[in-house]
């Protein structure tokens, strides 16, 4: 079955159809939109109007349009509406209403994407599921997230941002979730906030779109634990907490061992063991909280602590691998930590925590010692405490088993001249620059980390360095 026929979308929308059609997806993008979608015209850095006759041509089985753009003939399908980012809300809020799937959003400071892709891994095991795409989390992601969702969805994830107050009720009440998620509240986007209370309030918008009888799954060992368990509490919602100060889903052990997490936990005192493919006490946290809210949705929990063990990271968040300097020698090897998509304080310090628990070979590089290596951005949007939170980091309890630190831009220098002289690397203002170093700056048997905020561009190291890497060599026993 058509995930939209002309007449659902003109009866969702209000609109006026042009031509009868179906559609199969719903897309935003000419780039990577495919036959039989349906392209909405949204208006962002460019009209989308500019690209609809583009859209057509590749095969897209209908426009959201505002108006029939120029060359666009009478006969091209579309769907004609007062608004396209309204009409496409609506188009999500229709999905939602026809569906009978078990809806979890996810919203938090740190580790959004990541508890929602570790949920689809749970998931995907226990019936039909649907999730958000990459970080498509804003006031034209969600709508499009569940706008695109198959009628025989069971398993519907959806994550939800912000970067202002007021931004997450809405998108909220959209998603109509049955368990909300909060991974953490912690200092980001502080510049739209006074301060982190006030940043708790809005992650606790969330539990505004419980659908009755819903339940709100909460991180029980962040400093505004209780205003979250309040605001929960005055919408008469069900709560359940997850953390080392928790009850019901508590904490008991996390241990790191090179690229694996093993967590030891109880659930109403029961004992639960899982593993995670990837080293880190903050994906611990958030495997506890999104098996919470799994089992919340009514999921197998053995099922769901098993299947857990296939996600592993996205590519800049925390993805970790192996990059090979020697085409012959298979020991000359390098740990990259890629986790240069984003950056606060919190989820630095919680990378270099994995950065001070890796583990580096000895005798293998030209250095011969194995070192832990940061290559750390600026954070952005931290507000008027930014200096002193860019200058707190050199004092993380994790820094003391680190070895080199390189910083790139303004804002990093006063973490950088705040550092033991024998821990200094190198500083640049940008990442081009730092980018340009990165051959004479590593070696093999070093662990390296890159983090920063998006725009300081971090990839670019990241890059650099996976670009001194060759092909698995292959064993001389292999057949040719």
């Amino acid at each position: 079955m058509s995930l939209w026929t002309a007449a659902e979308a003109a009866a969702a929308t209000k609109g006026t159809l042009q031509g009868d059609w179906t559609c199969d997806g719903v897309s935003i993008d000419t780039r990577t939109i495919e036959p039989g979608d349906m392209f909405v015209a949204l208006k962002a850095a460019r009209d989308g109007h500019e690209f609809v006759a583009q859209a057509l041509a590749k095969g897209a089985g209908a426009a959201l349009v505002s108006h029939i753009p120029d060359g666009i003939g009478a006969d091209a399908p579309l769907l004609i509406v007062a608004d396209v980012q309204s009409a496409l809300e609506d188009l999500g809020r229709a999905a939602r209403a026809r569906t009978s799937a078990q809806v979890v959003a996810v919203t938090g400071s740190v580790g959004k994407t990541s508890t929602k892709e570790m949920l689809r891994a749970i998931l995907e095991g226990q019936g039909r599921t649907h999730a958000s795409v990459a970080s498509y989390n804003n006031h034209w992601g969600v709508p499009l997230t569940l706008a695109r969702m198959p009628r025989d969805t069971e398993f519907a994830i959806i994550e939800i941002g912000m970067n202002h107050p007021g931004e997450i009720a809405p998108l909220a009440k959209q998603a109509r979730p049955h368990v909300a998620m909060i991974t953490t509240v912690a200092a980001a986007h502080l510049e739209a906030f006074e301060n982190i209370q006030g940043i708790a309030h809005e992650k606790a918008a969330i539990f505004e779109g419980l659908e009755p009888g819903g339940i709100a799954v909460i991180n029980a060992d962040i400093d505004t634990t209780a205003i979250l368990q309040a605001i929960a509490d005055d919408l008469g919602h069900q709560k359940t907490l997850f953390g080392e100060m928790a009850d019901a889903w508590g904490l008991q052990s996390v241990q790191l061992s090179g690229n694996t997490t093993v967590v030891q936990a109880t659930v109403n005192g029961a004992p639960l063991l899982f593993k995670i493919q990837s080293a880190g006490r903050h994906f611990a946290m958030n495997a506890l909280g999104a098996l919470a809210s799994a089992q919340a949705l009514g999921a197998d929990l053995a099922v769901a602590a098993s299947d857990l063990g296939q996600w592993v990271p996205y590519v800049g968040r925390g993805a970790r691998e192996v990059i090979y300097l020697d085409p012959v020698e298979m020991d000359a090897t390098l740990d990259l930590i890629d986790d240069s998509y984003n950056a606060n304080p919190t989820s630095l310090g919680a990378s270099l925590d994995v950065l001070a628990a890796a583990e580096v070979v000895d005798g293998v590089g030209r250095i011969a010692v194995g070192r832990r290596i940061a290559f750390v951005g600026d954070m952005k949007e931290l507000g008027p405490d930014e200096i002193a939170l860019h200058r707190a980091i050199a004092n993380h309890p994790a820094m003391q088993a680190i070895d080199v630190v390189h910083a790139v831009g303004p804002l990093m220098r006063h973490m950088y001249e705040a550092l033991p002289l024998e821990m200094r690397g190198e500083w640049f203002e940008t990442s081009d620059e730092m980018a340009a170093m990165t051959r004479q700056l590593i070696d093999a048997g070093d662990c390296v980390l890159a983090k920063g905020s998006l725009s300081m561009g971090l990839a670019k190291v990241v890059d650099a360095i996976r670009k001194l890497g060759h092909p698995a060599p292959q064993s001389q026993d292999e057949d040719a």
